[in-house]
């Protein structure tokens, strides 16, 4: 077959909910796939500094980062795009005067308030964290944070309204669900990273296959000619799935790829 390039979401695609790890089936379909002449890349909302270090048991071609603001091609930088710093404090200072608790995240760290939030999401995010060695050394209320996108938290006291007016011609929210919104810029998208990757390689939207489970993954399913949902996923991602395989625990992704003929 043509050769193809395969978008993968990390939590719940990949990375398996359970363990945390990229399963073993997961990662012989994979290897099979790259030696069959395929291009494999993490699509994800996540920063680079952010990524999850079991991702690294396989090695992928590239990393999109950042709901496509941070595109990485095996060792090249292919583009970046960085929140102006002093614009970057005036939309973190609205998103506190909006009442959201806020999560700022860059390429080479997170940041986040320094007292604890009302927010329990956000203080296990901030724990979560941690373990990678991210958002320690300083707070968004040191004021010179550079950053690409932020997490967002919101409850009874938020004013959601007033903050998306403010912010309308310059970013996105996603809703995450339970009262968090992933908002990005809006030139950039999974979507723009995919096109991007198959503008580069000279390929068609026929050669690529999305797979994803949430609804940050929207964009890229909307996209590609050929969209994988997980068996477990969000239902918004419905009418833009062509083909629904078992959880990634239950050999989802080699499931997939054989359906495909990306692997035999």
């Amino acid at each position: 077959m043509k050769q193809a390039v395969l978008f993968f979401d990390i939590d719940g695609t990949i990375l398996s909910n359970n363990t945390h790890k990229i399963p073993q089936s997961a990662l012989y379909a994979m290897e099979k796939a790259q030696k069959n002449g395929h291009l494999l890349f993490v699509n994800t909302g996540r920063t680079i500094c952010a990524l999850p270090k079991e991702l690294y048991a396989f090695s992928f071609d590239g990393y999109l980062c950042g709901c496509g603001c941070y595109l990485v091609y095996r060792d090249e930088v292919l583009l970046e795009s960085h929140i102006d710093r002093e614009r970057g404090r005036e939309i973190a200072g609205k998103a506190k005067e909006c009442n959201f608790g806020i999560v700022l995240e860059g390429t080479k760290d997170v940041f986040f308030p320094k007292r604890k939030s009302r927010f329990k999401q956000l203080e296990q995010a901030r724990a979560h964290f941690g373990e990678l060695g991210l958002g320690k050394k300083q707070y968004i209320e040191d004021g010179n944070c550079d950053y690409d996108k932020l997490f967002l938290y919101e409850d009874g006291m938020t004013d959601k309204a007033s903050f998306v007016e403010y912010v309308a011609s310059e970013l996105n929210l996603i809703d995450r669900g339970i009262g968090m919104y992933e908002v990005v810029q809006n030139r950039f998208s999974k979507a723009t990273a995919c096109d991007f990757i198959l503008k580069k390689f000279g390929m068609s939207k026929e050669q690529a296959y999305a797979f994803g489970d949430s609804m940050n993954d929207l964009s890229m399913f909307q996209y590609a000619d050929h969209t994988i949902a997980m068996g477990e996923h969000a239902e918004g991602l419905e009418p833009y799935t062509e083909f629904v395989t078992k959880q990634v625990d239950d050999d989802g992704i080699a499931y997939a790829m054989k359906h495909y003929g990306l692997i035999d």
